[in-house]
């Protein structure tokens, strides 16, 4: 593993990198850029139907770097023996925060994807229900231990 990395390490530690900014990113761009302007839509349904055809394309592009995160977490943490060192901790930290947001991702799928079939059938409080809870606690929820993971990532970086 050690040799793999240190032939590729700027590639591993980039595409750690922007998988964190994409999965981290994009849900910034969702909940302060994206949520807003579905706000102004007047129509219940309709702004409903716009929220949840966002979520499922932000959902779609995020899995992909989600699981590349984790590879080049299992990479790195491998490297640079992180298990085995002072610095186990924080690399620890790092691991449980990503698996926290990663369970609550699949959450927050399942949820829109209840939402969607709501919408569906008609049954838009329980729509509003399920997508509310997403853009008001989860995503946020994500955003400040995505946030908080990066920090502990970029402490390690400047160790190491």
């Amino acid at each position: 593993m050690s040799e793999i990395f240190t032939e590729y390490k700027a590639y591993i530690v980039f595409i750690h990198v922007i998988s964190a900014v994409v999965w981290v990113g994009g849900m910034i761009a969702m909940r302060y850029a994206a949520h807003p302007s579905f706000m102004k839509i007047e129509s219940s349904e309709q702004r409903l139907e716009h929220i949840s055809i966002a979520l499922k394309r932000l959902f779609l592009i995020v899995l992909p770097f989600v699981v590349l995160l984790f590879i080049t977490a299992f990479i790195m943490i491998k490297a640079y023996s992180l298990s085995g060192s002072e610095y186990a901790g924080f690399a620890h930290a790092k691991e449980a925060i990503w698996s926290v947001m990663f369970i609550n991702l699949i959450v927050m799928i399942k949820r829109r994807n209840r939402a969607e079939k709501a919408i569906v059938d008609g049954d838009i409080a329980l729509a509003k229900s399920q997508l509310g809870l997403i853009g008001k606690y989860q995503v946020p929820a994500n955003i400040v231990l995505g946030v908080i993971a990066i920090f502990i990532g970029s402490y390690l970086s400047s160790i190491f």
